[in-house]
């Protein structure tokens, strides 16, 4: 098919002190968290001066896809759009309608399935759709990436050299653990593209297993983070904190956790992973290295591409599970029949 231009969406953040509530107020909103929580997390982020990396991190995507797609050959341009802060996707798309964007391809920043992970970015693309009108371009969204090889490969490298960091002699004893995150188990309970619950957590624990084997290691962890929610609803666990304090109870000397879930250093990994965990380890004596994230790898740009050449030229898909190539639609229509994402 021609395509005129692909749009990379991601999930924002803020830039300054002033944005972190009302962010956070967009991020949560009909999600009924308390606002206790919310003044909680906005403490996060004002501990790094009220700015997420997230955009920051985005932009330097863009530019390595950028760089990939001229090195492809391919003629697209890219444009950059949100669905909680600003380059908010509404705006990003009017732009593109006013460019004479006719039809373009998706990337959005989730490998993964579910609600949060797929099906919102199906609704932000026809919300966005929807407030351009009868001029806004067609947008086909790309599919999930959980199990492409260059996706596994990039974490199973960031693993290897998380562990070469640890203290001599730490390394032969330490427990490797995934990290994702938690969602409310009533989410994650929604069927699936091959019409079975569990979608999400599935997939990441499919990711992980494929990283891990990639990696040589044969026994692991799979684990939870950054839940949100009102503490009477049940979500998915182990937290990674707790998790920490259990391995130290068994007597582990080290851990590396590799953050599958996330795609860049933003805000929820170095919080919850790089002061909250690494804090407990320490405070435990355990030795604790936390592996890199996949964005900043050369080949999640290429995997990008590639994922963009199974619309633009017809390439077969390259996964490495039997777990279903879901997530890819047309202007916001469900990707399989009774699918949640």
């Amino acid at each position: 098919m021609s395509f005129d231009a692909l749009l990379f969406l991601s999930f924002g953040g803020p830039e300054g002190p002033e944005d972190v509530r009302p962010f956070l107020e967009n991020v949560t909103r009909g999600r009924g968290v308390p606002p206790e929580r919310l003044d909680e997390v906005a403490e996060h982020y004002l501990h790094f001066g009220g700015v997420s990396p997230i955009n920051r991190l985005n932009r330097d995507m863009i530019k390595a896809l950028e760089t990939e797609l001229a090195d492809a050959g391919v003629e697209l341009p890219v444009y950059f759009g949100n669905r909680n802060w600003h380059p908010v996707v509404e705006d990003t798309v009017a732009r593109m309608a006013e460019d004479g964007v006719g039809r373009a391809l998706v990337f959005a920043t989730s490998a993964w399935g579910g609600y949060s992970g797929c099906k919102q970015y199906h609704e932000d693309i026809v919300r966005a759709r929807e407030s351009v009108g009868e001029r806004a371009p067609d947008l086909v969204k790309l599919r999930q990436f959980f199990d492409h090889p260059e996706f596994v490969a990039a974490n199973a490298d960031a693993v290897r050299r998380a562990l070469a960091a640890l203290e001599p002699g730490q390394a032969e004893r330490a427990r490797l653990v995934f990290t994702a995150h938690s969602v409310p188990l009533k989410a994650d309970d929604q069927p699936g593209a091959d019409g079975r619950p569990q979608w999400y957590s599935r997939q990441v624990a499919e990711a992980s297993r494929l990283v891990a084997e990639e990696a040589g290691i044969a026994d692991y962890d799979v684990v939870w983070q950054s839940r949100s929610g009102p503490p009477q609803v049940p979500w998915l666990e182990p937290d990674i904190v707790d998790h920490i304090e259990a391995l130290h109870g068994q007597g582990t000397p080290a851990v590396v956790v590799s953050p599958i879930g996330f795609v860049s250093d933003h805000l929820e990994v170095i919080w919850d992973l790089d002061n909250e965990a690494k804090d407990k380890a320490a405070e435990l004596g355990m030795g604790f290295v936390r592996a890199d994230t996949a964005g900043t790898d050369p080949r999640f740009a290429k995997m990008i591409v590639e994922l963009a050449a199974e619309h633009l030229s017809g390439r077969p898909p390259r996964k490495l599970s039997l777990l279903a190539a879901a997530g890819c639609s047309t202007n916001g229509e469900p990707c399989a029949p009774g699918c949640c994402c």
